[in-house]
């Protein structure tokens, strides 16, 4: 995790959600230099009211497309620190590295074989995410909802995660999942093209408009 937080990276993302009855699946790519806090990506939800946002990370701040209530053509930004994630197992604007400091607190881990991922053999690790793991950066109002869940069951969320490893000692592909009563969650991450550069067009400040929230199931 450390040396791929010093790295860049192109990813795919593959989230499903499922609850009162609904079942979502997003899928999230891109390319991000975590060395430099910098990327792109886009987000598809295929069928959606709204199926789509790219969203640029650059500079310490967040650039999204198709934010409710702005102008087609104009980008909302926020804060990189400022945004929250507000569903289980969702990172904050979908950013790649909430993901990964999460895999990387992973507690309980077991070597759970080998596999082929991608083409590429890799060793698979397993472990559980603790509750200030798996709510942080979480909003107010689904914080307290797993809290009321966490306090129901009597014990931590039964959240795990996988990473798998290569040969050279590198990430290849994580995962969360969690599976309770009415609620399922998956989101998981496969890399690429590591170490190849990652280019980034910042939106122009004039097609910019600043936003505080950004909701709906694509930004997280």
């Amino acid at each position: 995790m450390a040396a791929l937080r010093e790295d860049s990276a192109g990813f795919r993302q593959e989230v499903e959600l499922e609850g009162e009855g609904q079942v979502y699946g997003l899928a999230v790519t891109g390319g991000f230099d975590f060395a430099a806090d910098k990327g792109h990506l886009a987000v598809d939800l295929p069928g959606g009211a709204i199926d789509h946002s790219d969203q640029v990370f650059a500079d310490g701040k967040i650039y999204i497309s198709g934010v409710q209530g702005i102008g087609e053509g104009a980008w909302g930004v926020m804060s990189r620190d400022k945004a929250e994630a507000h569903y289980l197992l969702r990172a904050p604007l979908n950013d790649p590295e909430h993901v990964l400091q999460q895999i990387a607190a992973m507690r309980e881990i077991s070597r759970e074989g080998e596999e082929n991922i991608q083409g590429v053999h890799a060793v698979r690790y397993r472990g559980i995410l603790d509750h200030r793991t798996v709510t942080l950066r979480m909003g107010p109002d689904v914080r307290t909802r797993m809290n009321q869940a966490r306090d129901t069951l009597g014990s931590d969320l039964p959240v795990f995660a996988d990473a798998w490893v290569d040969g050279r000692g590198r990430l290849v592909q994580t995962r969360m999942s969690v599976n309770m009563s009415g609620a399922r969650s998956t989101l998981t991450m496969a890399l690429s093209d590591i170490g190849e550069p990652v280019r980034v067009t910042v939106p122009r400040a004039a097609d910019t408009v600043p936003v505080t929230e950004v909701g709906g199931i694509l930004n997280g």
